[in-house]
Formats: structure tokens, C-alpha cells, sequence
């Protein structure tokens, strides 16, 4: 949080900066399967393709991978890239801090993170201990960290949201996964994405205490973000984003098997083809540019009071170009 606090600080020089056609367009993504569609687009040259058929020319775009949502954030409101992926939660918060100054341009996909632990003594989460610590990928602000706290909300009511809170470490999903594999760090838990998940779960003794989806069933857990000012000033850019996503889902669906391939291939996956395809094949995961519970999490932030505005509804977290959309 501290880290957020100071990244805010420079708003001001964040939202005066511009983006200048024939400029780089600088996107960061993060690990995991739920970002496959920015792979898509990174590989297939969708941006680039929509961005000529729609008048804007040649248009040059940059890739980095971040951690987690805090170092989004970060990198956004730093202004060393233009649009962020990132977990629903740190997204609000953002959006909260900046005062509405960062929205959401598009959801990206619906992929829940769940709980894994290698001590035998834990059964649920509620088996934690202070002898555990729980890996994620930043601490009090990310989309594992706000599951984890309505889970405890659920279990030993609002005043005991923050009861795992303790527990708590930040670390990269491929880093988290070594530590606990390994068995030799203190590190007994992870609240993890696929493929990590399921590459945890091939070692004998680990298993999942926490389903995200127990916690708020089918939503968004991803999305897309920019600031108010490059939305502003780029709004037909920003519409091709949004329908790039949108393309990039369709060719996911339509072509399930080549994107289990390419997911492979392009993030250096130890996982096959075939394992990829398995986890796509979630019947509770997808891929959608609609919102779905977006205010279930800002209520939720807007009780344990992490967020001091609520927003009216889910269009108030939202560019335009996706307004039309059924969201919630």
C-alpha cells in the first residue's frame, strides 16, 4: 500500500502527459492464463491491424509483464505505460485514489485464482496459522488479497475480513510456485492462477482450501485500464483496444486448441498443449468484454472502507465503449 500511496503522489504529472499517434503504445500484461487474450493480441498484430483499418495508421506497440497489480499501478500512474493489466480490486482502488481519473477501458477474462497449501493440517483456509505464510501477488491490494478477506468476511463476519491479512507475502506466481513445491520455504500457501494452479497441484500433498469461485462465483477478475487522460485524447485508439479484446476472445473460442498452443509457446509455459487446452475448457472460465460483479467488489472495498467512493454503478468504473454492454 505504501508503495500505491507514493505512486499517487505523482498523479498530476501522469494525466498531463498525452500519446502521440506514431508514438509507442506501451501495454503491460501479467502471468497467467486469464491474460491469454493480450497475448493474442500481441502475437497475432491485432492492435496494430485495427489500429491502420481505422485510420490511425501505423501504430507501434510495446509488451512488458508485470507481478502484480500494485506494480501495475504503479507503472500507470508513473507514466511508463499507457495501459494495464490487472486484478478488479487493485483496479478499484486505483480508480478511488486517482479520484476517477483511471478507468477501466475492458474486462479481460473470468478466471478466478484459488487457495493451495502443502501443509497437511490445513483443510480449509480457516486452518491457517500464524506458522503459515500465504504467497500472493501484492499484499492488502490485489484481486487474492480482497478474496481472501470477503471468504473471512463470510466465515467470522466483516470485523474479521482482514484476519489472514498477517499471513500474507507478496510474490510472482512463478516464484511462489518454486517455494512451494519446494518444501524448503516458509512459504505453506499460495493463492494462485492457472497454469500455476495446476502445475501445484501434480505434487503430491498440495491441494486447494479456497476455491475463488466459492467466494463470488462468475465475474470479471481482469481488466484492462488507462487513464482519464489518454482515454480522452486517444478515445478512437481506446475503441479499437476494446475491439481487438473482443477479437482476440472470438479467435480464443473458435480456436481453442492453436490458443493453448500459442499460450505455450509465447509465455515458455512447462505445460503442454494439451494440459493448456484442459484449462480453457473450465466451464466456469472464459474470456467476455462484458462486466460481470464489478460492484460486488467496490461494495465490498467501500464497506471494509479500503475505498473512500462508491461508485453509482458499474459504467462509473468504466470508459464508454463498453457501456452498451449487460454489465454489473
Amino acid at each position: 500500500m505504501k508503495r500505491l500511496i507514493i505512486a499517487l503522489g505523482i498523479v498530476p504529472a501522469l494525466f498531463i502527459a498525452g500519446f502521440a499517434l506514431g508514438a509507442e503504445l506501451r501495454i503491460s500484461k501479467q502471468y497467467g492464463l486469464n491474460y491469454l487474450p493480450l497475448i493474442v493480441l500481441e502475437q497475432h498484430k491485432i492492435l496494430e491491424k485495427n489500429a491502420k483499418a481505422a485510420g490511425l495508421g501505423e501504430l507501434v506497440t510495446s509488451w512488458t509483464t508485470l507481478a502484480g497489480g500494485a506494480a501495475a499501478n504503479d507503472a500507470l500512474l508513473s507514466g511508463s505505460v499507457d495501459i494495464i493489466a490487472l486484478g478488479v480490486p487493485p483496479f478499484i482502488r486505483l480508480w478511488d485514489k486517482s479520484k476517477g481519473q483511471a478507468k477501466a477501458l475492458v474486462p479481460l477474462s473470468e478466471f478466478a485464482p484459488s487457495l493451495t497449501t502443502n501443509n497437511p493440517d490445513v483443510k480449509t483456509f480457516k486452518d491457517f496459522t500464524d506458522k503459515d505464510r500465504i504467497a500472493l501477488p501484492a499484499v492488502k491490494v490485489s484481486l487474492q488479497t480482497l478474496l481472501l478477506q470477503m471468504a473471512a468476511a463470510k466465515e467470522y463476519g466483516l470485523a474479521g475480513h482482514d484476519r489472514f491479512d498477517r499471513l500474507t507475502v507478496t510474490m510472482s506466481h512463478p516464484d511462489a510456485l518454486l517455494a512451494l513445491t519446494s518444501g524448503k520455504s516458509e512459504i505453506t500457501g499460495h493463492f494462485t492462477q492457472e497454469p500455476f494452479l495446476s502445475a501445484e497441484l501434480k505434487h503430491p500433498g498440495i491441494h486447494v482450501v479456497l476455491d475463488g469461485y466459492d467466494v463470488l462465483g462468475a465475474a470479471t477478475y481482469q481488466v484492462l485500464a488507462a487513464s482519464t487522460k489518454f482515454y480522452t485524447q486517444n478515445t478512437k485508439l481506446a475503441e479499437v483496444v476494446v475491439q481487438s479484446v473482443k477479437e482476440a476472445d472470438a479467435w480464443i473460442a473458435a480456436n481453442p486448441r492453436e490458443a493453448a498452443e500459442l499460450y505455450v509457446k509465447a509465455a515458455k509455459s512447462k505445460e503442454s498443449p494439451a494440459e493448456i487446452l484442459t484449462m480453457l475448457q473450465n466451464p466456469h472460465a472464459g474470456y467476455s468484454i462484458t462486466p460481470k460483479k464489478t460492484t460486488a467488489f467496490s461494495a465490498f472495498l467501500h464497506e471494509v472502507k479500503a475505498i473512500g467512493n462508491k461508485p453509482a454503478d458499474w459504467k462509473e468504473l468504466y470508459f464508454p465503449p463498453v457501456h452498451a454492454e449487460p454489465g454489473s
